[in-house]
């Protein structure tokens, strides 16, 4: 397989407040200082410093156990950490637990195995339209839309319970994509797929850049972590390392 991400993904210098409109892509969306996280007693991981470029695509990858997931968690907002400064679009965040409305609007996070109502395909992905108050007819423009680039306008009348693995994926990446998020965090979403159904989610990555996203994709899938135009980084040890 063979899929281009074009985008600029080199770090973002933290400090810059004078990059011009034209180098819109390489300015920092989300950057963190003094990111620690402790389970219980064990300190989980101790980042001095991550950032994320605007139209940036990174895989973070690691062993098991090595705290990918906790980490989009924390960066998502949804999991608490010591956290010394946070900046998000280039101004300063001063209340991150819990984050602000407009840093939960811009930031959306998909879990390794996601969870779909019992309504319908279509309910699923314009959910998170409908919490936002949208028109309905901009819902359900917005959700054509979404079903097609995910492949799944076939699935439309379709049980949610009863979808593979690889649709329910496809759907959740719909659901995520229609809000047009700043930052979207995928956690293994390749995780126990294979042949044409990871294939078909793989394909869906490098767009969801194009479209204006930056993405951090948890991951151990080799295709994932060789796409090119995708920067690496590493926990290992509780440190954060950029490849």
């Amino acid at each position: 397989m063979s899929f281009t991400i074009h985008t600029s993904i080199s770090a973002a210098v933290y400090e810059n407040e004078n990059v011009k409109p034209r180098d819109e892509r390489r300015k920092a969306l989300l950057g963190v200082r003094g990111l620690r996280k402790h389970h219980g007693e064990r300190l989980l991981f101790d980042i001095e410093r991550i950032e994320i470029a605007t139209h940036g695509a990174y895989v973070l990858t690691g062993v098991n156990g090595a705290g990918k997931s906790t980490l989009l968690r924390v960066l998502g907002g949804l999991e608490r950490a010591e956290i010394d400064s946070l900046r998000f679009e280039g101004q300063d965040v001063l209340r991150v637990h819990p984050y602000p409305r407009a840093l939960r609007k811009a930031i959306v996070y998909v879990h390794q195995h996601p969870i779909l109502f019992s309504t319908s395909v279509p309910h699923n992905i314009g959910y998170g339209l409908e919490l936002r108050r949208l028109h309905k007819d901009e819902i359900a423009g917005r959700v054509e839309a979404a079903m097609a680039w995910a492949g799944v306008t076939h699935l439309r009348d379709s049980d949610p319970a009863k979808l593979s693995g690889g649709e329910k994926q496809r759907v959740a990446l719909a659901r995520a994509k229609v809000l047009q998020p700043r930052l979207l965090l995928l956690d293994e979403p390749t995780a126990n797929l294979d042949g044409q159904a990871r294939e078909q989610v793989i394909e869906l990555i490098p767009t969801l850049v194009e479209a204006g996203s930056s993405v951090v994709i948890a991951c151990h899938d080799r295709d994932l972590i060789g796409l090119p135009g995708v920067q690496r980084f590493k926990l290992r040890d509780g440190r954060l390392e950029i490849r």
